[in-house]
């Protein structure tokens, strides 16, 4: 090795005892697979080389289909999808999406080549209600088990989890109301989309049954800063006090345009996002967001897969995940000027 392994250090990093890191380093039994995943991430992020023995081989890939990976919430799932697959002996093989490259049924025919045991989807065509979905025909033809995460839709006999966006539209409107507000509006997607199909959808039955005099607001944009933009520059002249975003990026795209006309968040618009993505905590102001369970999400689609990959009948076929609202300080008491 390029230098000797101070297990006291490996164990410090990763949470657990001397003796478990000198177990999973001899490759003993009875040592969790969180665990054992555990000490050996430790290994990688302290610069160790892996001692031989833990070199498996893999038992076999599973492609992943993703959006590009500038949105935070993206490399989120990557992250989580992978020590999920690790843990269950998998190696991952990640495709990205970008604007005029490859693409998804393009990934697809690479990853059949390559003899992939399953396929996950996140935020794909298949979230798409008007996409050609002819590739996902292919797979099935090859008796090649897939799921989607973030976009069910009817077409596909695929099981799917995504976040419940009733129950988030529930969480976001009933905390706007206790605040004080009644012009509240939502930005989101192309409905298209069955993700922001849902997200409008849900936003407009929770308004009609608690808010049933005011009349709901609604931008379908663009998942960017810009399209946050322009749906707050659209719905603030329009009233809205308070605005649901679909996404954090357009909610930070939201704030920074009042920033820059010099209008206040949250004393003259609240302002809450979708996603809870690494660093909006730390936006100016931090950002009010609801939290996608993504360890859960990744969790559940990974084993599903496995179980259907190994021939098992999946504990669970289809999951709907409750978001949890994370209060922070770009909403707040509406204010009478």
């Amino acid at each position: 090795m390029a230098s000797k392994i101070r297990l006291e250090d490996i164990a410090k990093q990763a949470g657990v005892s001397t003796a478990t890191v000198s177990r999973v380093l001899n490759d003993k039994s009875l040592v969790a697979p969180e665990t054992r995943h555990a000490v050996i991430e430790a290994l990688d992020l302290l610069g160790y080389e892996r001692p031989e023995k833990l070199r498996r081989r893999s038992g076999g890939l599973i492609g992943m289909i993703v959006p590009e990976l500038t949105n935070p919430i993206f490399p989120m799932f990557v992250q989580k999808l992978q020590t999920a697959m690790s843990l269950q002996g998998y190696t991952p093989l990640l495709a990205t999406q970008l604007a005029g490259s490859t693409t998804e049924d393009a990934y697809v025919d690479t990853m059949l080549e390559y003899d992939v045991s399953g396929i996950v989807f996140l935020s794909g065509l298949h979230a798409d209600l008007t996409a050609n979905l002819d590739h996902y025909a292919r797979i099935t033809e090859k008796r090649i088990p897939y799921v989607t995460i973030n976009g069910a839709n009817p077409a596909l006999q695929a099981p799917d989890f995504s976040c419940d966006d009733h129950f988030a539209a529930a969480l976001a409107v009933r905390h706007l109301i206790h605040q004080g507000h009644t012009q509240i509006g939502l930005a989101t997607g192309p409905t298209r989309f069955s993700v922001a199909r849902a997200k409008s959808e849900a936003y407009l039955s929770t308004m009609r049954r608690l808010l049933p005099n005011v009349r709901p607001m609604q931008e379908h944009t663009l998942y960017t800063v810009e399209g946050g933009q322009l749906a707050a520059a659209a719905l603030y002249e329009r009233g809205c006090t308070a605005i649901i975003f679909a996404s954090d990026v357009m909610a930070l795209g939201a704030i920074r345009y009042f920033q820059n006309m010099g209008v206040d968040v949250p004393r003259n618009v609240s302002i809450i996002g979708f996603d809870d993505s690494r660093l909006v905590a730390f936006a100016n102001p931090p950002l009010t967001t609801l939290h996608q369970p993504v360890k859960a999400m990744a969790d559940a689609a990974v084993g599903t897969l496995i179980a259907m990959i190994n021939g098992e009948k999946p504990a669970f076929e289809s999951m709907k995940f409750p978001p949890e609202l994370v209060v922070r300080a770009s909403t707040g008491t509406l204010r009478k000027n």
